[in-house]
């Protein structure tokens, strides 16, 4: 006889461990919420405040997914002067349980952030979205690549503390698979360390492959307009959630079909957010991301004769002496520099003291350049 028909004991263990006794998942659980957000959350729970993520967020106020569907919110009590604190589609926040209006009281803290400078003159950030596992670089081949632009978008990501994702979109108009993967190996050059994809999405090749290295995080969408970002975004969400416009025959240009971020659960798990198409993406205080994309020149500049070698002229320059052997490309070493002087410009003009670094490092180098050109004319003489 088994022992569990006479042993009422048995049958409570059994029914115990019951999946219909077994906690019921957070109602939030789709959306990113883990213990890890529920502790930080802890303090917030005796003021009567419901957790939720940000979904959208437009001009002081937001939309709101808590465990009782999406609310609107007021962020007025949480609009700091600070552009880098301001609520961000993305964040964990507490927000009033009921009311009218409801106001997001705070925000929790941000695991990652996605900055880029504005266009102003006054040395602003904007945060373009927060709590960020994967960073989806799209890219069309409908239009001849801009390398440059993708070390730049990945400096960017790899600042931001999550993991940078170049995809390829609209990889069914090369038709020669040679040309495609010549593609591919020019843009892994320039992003080392990061998965670079090919996905139609009209087609839905690589889509599923795309699907499978973002998991169940939540992953940020940018690109330039007219990268096919919207039509990528209806393919993984599975529904038809963003407006597609044809690009211009003349540019492959699109016409910013996305105009706010938006914050969109995925039917296999992890939320997607995509972004507007991005006319300008200056770095901000980017300059462990701009060490990240050139991983092989940070690496070589080590067996440098000087430590602060700019890598322009000097003696015993380890990247120069690459540069020179065809170990490295011209054009990545003109990219490295021009991101390095940009992110350093971009430090000094909100940092005094960095300021004034950059200032006696502009002076010594033009004392030196004053210094080769005396000699220079001295052996002319």
């Amino acid at each position: 006889m088994d022992a569990s028909s006479t042993d009422p004991s048995a049958t409570d263990r059994s029914s115990a461990h019951s999946p219909a006794t077994s906690a019921a998942p957070h109602p939030l659980a789709p959306y990113g919420w883990d213990e890890g957000w529920a502790a930080e959350f802890a303090g917030h729970e005796g003021r009567g405040l419901v957790p939720g993520r940000v979904v959208r967020v437009d001009r002081g106020q937001c939309d709101v997914v808590t465990g009782d569907g999406v609310v609107r919110a007021d962020t007025a009590f949480v609009t700091p002067h600070d552009p880098l604190r301001v609520v961000c589609t993305g964040d964990w926040v507490a927000v009033d349980a009921d009311g009218t209006p409801r106001y997001v009281r705070a925000y929790l803290p941000r695991r990652t952030a996605f900055v880029r400078s504005t266009s102003s003159k006054r040395s602003e950030g904007q945060i373009l979205a927060a709590n960020v596992d994967h960073v989806v670089v799209a890219l069309s081949l409908a239009v001849e690549l801009d390398l440059g632009r993708v070390e730049r978008f990945l400096a960017l990501a790899w600042e931001s503390g999550a993991q940078p994702v170049v995809v390829l979109t609209k990889a069914d108009l090369v038709s020669d698979p040679a040309a495609l993967a010549y593609l591919v190996e020019d843009v892994e050059r320039s992003a080392p360390g990061v998965p670079v994809l090919t996905v139609s999405a009209l087609e839905g090749e690589g889509v599923d492959r795309l699907a499978g290295v973002l998991g169940r995080g939540t992953t940020a969408l940018l690109g330039a307009s007219g990268a096919g970002k919207s039509t990528l975004a209806n393919v993984l969400v599975g529904a038809d959630v963003m407006d597609v416009r044809a690009t211009r025959d003349m540019d492959g240009k699109g016409r910013h079909t996305t105009t706010t971020r938006n914050l969109l659960p995925l039917p296999g798990g992890g939320v997607l957010i995509d972004t507007p198409g991005l006319r300008g993406v200056g770095l901000w205080d980017a300059g462990g991301g701009v060490g990240q994309v050139f991983s092989e020149i940070e690496e070589l500049a080590r067996g440098c004769r000087f430590q602060d070698c700019a890598h322009l002229h000097e003696p015993g320059c380890a990247v120069l002496a690459a540069l020179d052997s065809g170990q490295l490309s011209a054009r990545r070493l003109d990219s490295y520099r021009k991101l390095v002087r940009e992110n350093q410009w971009i430090v000094a003009k909100s940092d005094a003291r960095a300021r004034a670094g950059l200032r006696q490092d502009w002076k010594r180098k033009k004392a030196e350049g004053r210094a080769a050109w005396r000699a220079k004319r001295g052996e002319w003489a």
